[in-house]
């Protein structure tokens, strides 16, 4: 089908032919032109103008929680860039307009502390601050604050503590210097590396906020407001008494109130005494030291270890923010002391009546023998070693003290040894010699020990030598041991039988006769001299042919009966010193018994009461205490009108 035709085209060319033919200058110009036979003309068309078209992949629509999240991020995109707008606006009136238009930072302001490299503790220390603001902007309302390292003290009364100082400088303008000193009394031991802190608060005009500037000064500590020194044996014998005084001193231009010690003790030290005496266990009060003032503490105690051990023991001095604290809060002063455990030059050692026991416990009036055993401890020779042993405690009679090798001095109650007594025994010592030295004395008696408390003996024993060390110097030696010796108390029991004298008035033959109960009375009476005795006990069991009537006197007595055994116990409790001695009445106990003999028994005098027995524990010794006495017969020993044919059993009367 040929194209369709505009209409509006064909009639625009008929009219242009239409001008042309009435016009003079185109009309000549016309032609007629040769006509064409229109033929037609077949198109030929094949098929592969045809293709196949691609396969669309489907499409899913995406849910309805997508596009709101994808709305929710449009919001948040929209949220960032009115903050980002907000805050360049904000940034770009506060440096142009605002505060920030000035310029101002810490980094623009000196603060200079100037002071010495180091500082003696306990003295007034003056510190030299300059302010310098470098800024373009005056710094308002400017407040400076040093701050002072613990134990800092003011300068016009030591006792008030002083961390903090703060200073109103007001205002500083531009350029402007401010300058000023401080004062403190600084304290801390010797060696130690602290600071000062001075921090700078200040306002800028226009603006609520308060902004910081910091300087530091670093110093070192030349010496302590306290100073400590140590005196005593650096080394030591293992278990051999060890004393060292230590001495405090103040360095401060003011007092120091409330001034303390403690010391960590090393492991192996046990602290038998000091003085003065402690308030917690390592600690002692020395009070109010003024300027140049020592005060003293003496401390003895047992170091034991190893030979070749070394010990360090601790001291720190200085004072508590209260009196309540049991501990040094603000320390001003330190000293360590060293002490090495070395070998004694000499062995010593001590046996009391051939017992290494201690205390030794002997009773009053034994004959006491003291050996005494030394050996050279030393690679190296001894010579004129002099052995010395030391009477105390409990004066002794000198008359009964002797010894084979030795001399007695009854003017200070010594024995003796040396190159003299000993016959050249003791003038040279080879490495590894020993040998040993005797001494006995007699104890006192119970009647010199009346009106004495917990009386003891004590032994010390001294030796001293000369050797030559390694480089040919004489050396004087010396070496110690001790031993205790407790006398123990003389404690007494009796047990009698009484029928004349009976509290219970005693019925009943005398002599006693078979199948006829005679009664008596039994009464056991303690006596002690010295030391107390605790948790005593009387024991006594009645045979099978005795029993207990139940009568008993006095009645606060402790007593008890097991009828099944016959067993008597007597629980005395405390038996206090002196009991039945002067005037002081004994402790005693009656009771009463019947006694029905059988004929077997006729001419024999049977036991009343037996197995009569005292246990207890000796207070002071710490030993515990074991007596016996005889059993109680029917020949009643003691009891007043009392004759002994009327012991013995007799055959029954005849009607």
């Amino acid at each position: 089908m040929p194209p369709s035709r505009d209409p509006s085209h064909e009639d625009e060319k008929i009219e242009r032919l239409r001008r042309a033919m009435y016009s003079r200058e185109l009309s000549p110009r016309l032609q007629e032109h040769e006509r064409r036979t229109l033929n037609a003309r077949e198109e030929v068309i094949g098929d592969d103008w045809k293709r196949d078209e691609p396969k669309l992949e489907p499409v899913t629509s995406a849910p309805r929680t997508i596009n709101v999240i994808r709305r929710a991020l449009w919001w948040l995109l929209a949220l960032a860039v009115i903050f980002f707008i907000g805050a360049v606006a904000f940034f770009i009136y506060f440096f142009t307009f605002g505060a920030g238009s000035s310029g101002a930072s810490a980094s623009n302001i000196d603060i200079v502390i100037t002071g010495p490299a180091s500082i003696a503790g306990g003295e007034v220390t003056e510190l030299q601050i300059a302010i310098t603001n470098k800024n373009s902007v005056p710094l308002s309302l400017a407040t400076l604050t040093v701050s002072y390292p613990p134990g800092t003290r003011s300068p016009s009364d030591f006792r008030t503590p002083q961390l903090t100082y703060p200073i109103d400088l007001g205002t500083i303008q531009p350029g402007e210097t401010k300058e000023g000193t401080v004062k403190a009394v600084l304290s801390g031991t010797e060696g130690e590396q602290s600071d000062v802190k001075a921090e700078l608060d200040y306002h800028l005009g226009g603006s609520n906020a308060i902004f910081t500037a910091t300087s530091d000064y670093g110093f070192t500590f030349s010496s302590s407001p306290l100073s400590i020194a140590v005196t005593g044996d650096s080394q030591a014998i293992s278990g051999q008494p060890l004393s060292m005084t230590v001495t405090i001193a103040s360095n401060a231009t003011e007092p120091i109130n409330d001034v303390l010690l403690s010391a960590a003790f090393p492991f192996g030290f046990q602290m038998t005494s000091s003085v003065p005496n402690v308030i917690a266990p390592g600690l002692w009060k020395l009070g109010t030291l003024n300027p140049g003032q020592k005060q003293s503490v003496m401390v003895t105690g047992v170091l034991t270890g190893n030979t070749g051990d070394d010990r360090v023991f601790n001291f720190t001095t200085g004072t508590r923010t209260s009196n309540a604290s049991s501990s040094i809060d603000v320390p001003l002063g330190a000293s360590p002391f060293s002490v090495s455990i070395s070998q004694p030059f000499m062995g010593l050692s001590i046996l009391v009546n051939n017992s290494s026991t201690t205390p030794a416990v002997i009773t009053p009036g034994q004959k006491v023998t003291v050996t005494i055993t030394y050996q050279n401890n030393l690679s190296t020779s001894i010579t004129n070693a002099v052995i010395v042993a030391k009477l105390s405690g409990f004066e002794i009679d000198g008359s009964t003290v002797s010894s084979s090798d030795g001399f007695y001095r009854s003017n200070d109650n010594t024995v003796l040894w040396n190159n003299t007594t000993t016959n050249g025994g003791l003038a040279l010592l080879a490495p590894g010699a020993s040998g040993q030295l005797t001494f006995s004395f007699t104890a006192p008696s119970s009647d010199v020990l009346k009106n004495t408390s917990n009386p003891s003996i004590g032994i010390s024993i001294n030796a001293a030598g000369d050797r030559v060390d390694e480089s040919g110097v004489p050396q004087n030696l010396e070496s110690a041991a001790t031993a205790k010796i407790a006398i123990a108390s003389n404690v007494a029991l009796t047990a009698n039988g009484l029928y004349y004298s009976s509290p219970y008035g005693s019925v009943g033959p005398l002599p006693p006769q078979a199948g006829v109960e005679t009664t008596y009375a039994m009464v056991l009476t303690l006596t002690n001299t010295t030391n107390q005795i605790d948790n005593a006990v009387v024991t006594a069991t009645l045979p099978p042919y005795v029993r207990s009537t139940g009568k008993q006197s006095p009645s606060s007595e402790d007593l008890k009966f097991n009828l099944d055994t016959g067993t008597v116990t007597w629980n005395v409790g405390t038996v206090a010193p002196d009991v039945g001695t002067n005037g002081i009445q004994p402790r005693q106990v009656a009771f009463e018994v019947g006694f029905t003999p059988s004929t077997s028994q006729i001419g024999q005098t049977p036991i009343l009461l037996q197995n009569i027995q005292l246990t207890g524990t000796d207070d002071s010794t710490g030993q515990p205490v074991t007596l016996t006495t005889p059993d109680v017969t029917t020949n009643l020993l003691g009891d007043t009108g009392f004759n002994s044919i009327n012991a013995t059993v007799v055959a029954p009367t005849t009607p």
